[in-house]
């Protein structure tokens, strides 16, 4: 990146490059293939280059700050320089002089700075919002046309309790689930399998720092699981897991989770703080009458094995 000097201020060419360019080149991907995973792609794409955009603008204003401590020491040490005294030169300006045409020039750069970026932050959320909606337009649209299926498998645990387990689903099967269950999209195409860790001593997260959620809060209790996933927007920042709500006969719902365990997703309930995989008898019932319910609604494929 080559800089040039005008009046006192150092102007960086290129600054903001590509900023411009970043929400266009991502809703093109998105438009050029029908499908929910270029439609993710995309979305990261986008994020992404968002983040290299914001990272350009912060270090484009340290320079301009820096420039601007940078002058005023110059002028400072100019105005302090024997022999330096205005007049004693032809047409020279004085020290204030410059020092006030170089604050303006300053100012003026700040304030394009400033403009260029919420304009390149109000693009990158009207790109935002028109991928969100793209790809609940297609999750809508896959579900009319072909629903997802399901194989519950019942583990006894006695007489009274059981444990459940759903064959493991892939491809766009999670996202057409999180719809089905939650009214809401997951933020990232891969969310169900991601069984990752930032610290190996600690079991996965189940959120990612997404969508309003800090880097701190992805490991809530069951209670503020519940409360984020019933809490978001269109887009719920899941990670390793499903929710589902299941209505109870007193009114209300209970929070399941079917969580990521290898070659299966295990049922859970939020029981206080806590999930519990070792479901009552009626839990258990309540749970797969709840997915029987949505298969003869016609919105779910569903087969269940007793062991």
């Amino acid at each position: 990146m080559s800089d040039t000097t005008q009046g006192g201020v150092v102007k960086h060419a290129g600054a903001g490059e590509g900023a411009a360019s970043g929400p266009d080149a991502a809703l093109a991907r998105l438009r050029a293939l029908e499908t929910l995973e270029s439609g993710y792609e995309a979305w990261l794409e986008l994020k992404l280059e968002q983040a290299a955009s914001r990272l350009r603008f912060r270090e484009e204003r340290e320079r301009l700050e820096q420039q601007g401590s940078f002058l005023l020491g110059a002028v400072r040490a100019a105005g302090l320089t024997p022999g330096t005294e205005p007049g004693l030169v032809a047409g020279a300006a004085a020290p204030g002089e410059f020092l006030r045409d170089a604050e303006e020039k300053l100012t003026q750069a700040r304030d394009a700075l400033a403009r260029r970026e919420a304009e390149s932050e109000a693009k990158h959320a009207d790109a935002f919002a028109q991928i969100r909606a793209t790809l609940k337009d297609r999750v809508r649209r896959y579900l009319g046309a072909s629903r997802p299926s399901l194989t519950l498998l019942l583990r006894r645990v006695g007489t009274e309790r059981a444990i459940l387990h759903l064959a493991r689903v892939s491809g766009d099967t999670p996202a057409l689930l999180c719809f089905l269950f939650a009214g809401r999209i997951p933020s990232r195409y891969g969310f169900l399998l991601d069984d990752s860790t930032e610290d190996v001593s600690l079991a996965p997260a189940p959120l990612y720092a997404d969508e309003g959620v800090g880097a701190d809060e992805v490991r809530p209790d069951a209670a503020g699981l519940e409360a984020r996933v019933r809490g978001a927007g269109e887009v719920v920042p899941l990670k390793g897991f499903l929710p589902v709500f299941v209505p109870r006969p007193s009114g209300g719902e209970d929070f399941f989770r079917l969580l990521q365990r290898g070659a299966v997703l295990e049922v859970e309930v939020a029981d206080g703080t806590a999930f519990r995989n070792v479901l009552s008898r009626e839990e258990s019932e309540r749970f797969a009458g709840h997915l029987l319910r949505l298969k003869l609604e016609g919105r779910l494929g569903l087969d269940i094995e007793v062991g």
